[in-house]
C-alpha cells in the first residue's frame, strides 16, 4: 500500500518535451517521410505532416527534453520539507545529469521514481533518449528482465485507476477533485512548444515543470490521505 512507502525513498518527477526542430521543413528527407507515417493515424486527414510537426514532442523519436524537475521529501518527526531542483540546456546534459543524481542518491532497491502517466510517457521517453544519445541506462529506467513487481516505478495516474484501464484522468483534473492548487496557471502542455522556440523562455518553462512535479507530490500525499504541502514546506535548490 502507498502509505506504507517512506517519502523519502521517493523521487518525484516531470519532464517538458519539445520538436527536436522549430520547423518540419528543418527535418531531412528520410525524418519528413518517417514522420508523416508516424503521425498519420493521429493527424488523420485533418492536417499536413507539416500542420501537425508542432506535436512531435510527444514522441522520442521525434522530440527531445528541455526540462526534467525533480523534487523529494525530508522528514524529521512530523516535520515535512519538499524540495525541487530542475536540470536544462543541451538535451544531453540534461540526461546526464539526471543520470548521476539517480546513481548518486536513488539507486537501492527501496527508491522509487514517481511521476503522472510516468509508465506511459516520463520513464520510456526519458529512456529512449538517452539510448539515443549513446548514455548508458541507471538501474532504475533499466527494466529488461524485470518482472512487473520488480519494476521500481510509481504513477500517479495508474493508482487513481484503481484496476480501471479505460480512462485516462489528467494531471489537472486530478489535482482539481482532490482540491490541490492547479499547476497550470501560467502555461500548459500544448504551450511548452511556443514558450520554448517563439519565446526562448526556459525558465517559464522550468516554473511550469517544477509546479508539475510539487503537484504530482501533493497528489501523492492526498492517495495517502495525509495533509497537503503547505507554502513554506517547499523549497528550490
Amino acid at each position: 500500500m502507498v502509505s506504507r512507502i517512506n517519502l523519502e525513498h521517493i523521487l518525484f518527477l516531470d519532464i517538458e518535451t519539445v520538436p527536436q526542430f522549430q520547423n518540419f521543413d528543418e527535418l531531412d528527407a528520410p525524418g519528413k517521410l518517417l514522420w508523416e507515417q508516424k503521425s498519420q493515424y493521429q493527424r488523420k486527414d485533418d492536417y499536413t505532416a507539416a500542420e501537425f510537426y508542432d506535436r512531435a514532442g510527444i514522441w522520442a523519436e521525434f522530440g527531445k527534453i528541455v526540462c526534467i524537475s525533480v523534487g523529494f521529501f525530508t522528514v524529521k518527526g512530523d516535520i515535512r520539507n519538499f524540495r525541487v531542483t530542475s536540470y536544462h540546456g543541451a538535451e544531453a546534459k540534461i540526461l546526464r545529469d539526471f543520470k548521476q543524481l539517480l546513481d548518486n542518491h536513488f539507486n537501492q532497491a527501496p527508491h522509487l521514481l514517481c511521476a503522472h502517466n510516468g509508465k506511459e510517457f516520463d520513464f520510456p521517453y526519458i529512456s529512449r533518449r538517452m539510448i539515443i544519445h549513446g548514455i548508458d541506462l541507471p538501474q532504475k529506467l533499466n527494466l529488461f528482465g524485470k518482472k512487473p513487481w520488480e519494476v521500481p516505478h510509481l504513477d500517479t495516474l495508474e493508482l487513481w485507476k484503481f484496476g480501471d484501464y479505460k480512462t485516462f484522468t489528467s494531471l489537472k483534473l486530478m489535482a482539481y477533485v482532490l482540491g490541490i492548487p492547479s499547476p497550470k496557471d501560467d502555461i500548459d502542455g500544448s504551450d511548452v512548444c511556443k514558450v520554448y522556440y517563439d519565446e526562448g523562455d526556459i525558465d517559464r518553462i522550468i516554473e511550469y515543470c517544477e509546479k508539475d512535479t510539487l503537484t504530482v507530490a501533493q497528489i501523492f500525499l492526498r492517495l495517502r490521505n495525509e495533509p497537503l504541502l503547505t507554502e513554506d514546506q517547499v523549497s528550490s535548490v
